[in-house]
């Protein structure tokens, strides 16, 4: 199909990338320009100036920004994508964003006889550099149906969860979660170091048992020689769980180990690591 996709960021570069290897023709846009020319030669796809001259003709368009505010840059007005989709064509949001904004792009998508789904991604840059992410999506089934082969090029997991804003839903689920499970591979780590046992070789057994975790797998050996310069930046964690627990006050849920952790990464970032791996939380406790 002929598709477009809005933002090249360590995300979308790679997944943009898996379009064009999985036969579809691709154009891009990204906000440095520079980014996009360069994708497009090493791709072989093209790039356009704006988000609504990369969605002319496309059959699918998917974004992949940074939060609310970038998407709705790129989808509103006379340079968002909508103003270059056609009927009856699909827009695919890849973007970690709140529910919110989901159902009024899908709103206004539908206005135009456009589908929308909603479908953030799990998985990190390794992820999508290998197009094994997996994606949680809101939506109609129909939309979902017409996806498939556009997603199948970068996900091994996607699933439709429910209506429009399901999918946000569901990466503040993953998100949550991930936070406390790095905050208790953190103080697992300090707590066996200061004990003296090797951590490399009490990790290999942990993790082949109950506390086992893609954490604990991916990320001892970094967190051990202190190495936080790669991964999953805090900066990008803390608008994340920012946007799970300002869910949680609309709809009642109590979240009081991520708010907790949330300030822990707060500290993080004030001692000059916001763009560190969100297992940095290990440099806390030493």
């Amino acid at each position: 199909m002929k598709t477009a996709f809005i933002g090249l960021g360590v995300m979308g570069y790679p997944m943009a990338g898996h379009l064009v290897k999985g036969g579809h023709e691709v154009t891009v846009y990204n906000r440095t320009t520079a980014k996009a020319k360069k994708w497009a030669d090493e791709h072989g796809g093209s790039y356009a100036e704006t988000p609504a001259e990369a969605a002319k003709g496309a059959d699918v368009v998917c974004m992949c920004v940074g939060n609310d505010d970038d998407l709705r840059s790129v989808t509103y007005g006379d340079m968002g994508v909508l103003a270059g989709m056609g009927e009856g064509t699909l827009l695919i949001d890849h973007t970690t964003a709140s529910a919110e904004v989901a159902r009024k792009i899908s709103t206004a998508a539908k206005e135009k006889g456009i589908g929308f789904i909603d479908a953030p991604v799990s998985g990190g840059q390794a992820g999508a550099e290998n197009g094994v992410l997996t994606i949680m999506i809101g939506g109609e089934q129909t939309d979902y149906d017409r996806s498939i082969p556009v997603i199948d090029c970068y996900a091994r997991k996607h699933q439709l969860l429910g209506d429009c804003g399901s999918g946000q839903l569901a990466k503040m689920v993953n998100q949550i979660c991930i936070a406390g499970l790095v905050q208790g591979l953190a103080e697992g780590i300090a707590f066996g170091t200061k004990a003296g046992l090797d951590m490399r070789e009490t990790i290999a057994v942990l993790a082949e048992g109950a506390a086992g975790s893609w954490q604990m797998v991916n990320r001892h050996e970094t967190m051990i020689d202190d190495h936080f310069e790669h991964g999953f930046a805090v900066d990008w964690m803390r608008k994340d769980l920012g946007i799970a627990m300002s869910e949680a006050k609309n709809n009642g849920a109590l979240l009081p180990v991520t708010a907790l952790v949330d300030q822990f990464y707060s500290e993080v970032q004030n001692n000059g690591g916001g763009r560190w791996d969100t297992s940095s939380l290990l440099t806390r406790l030493k």
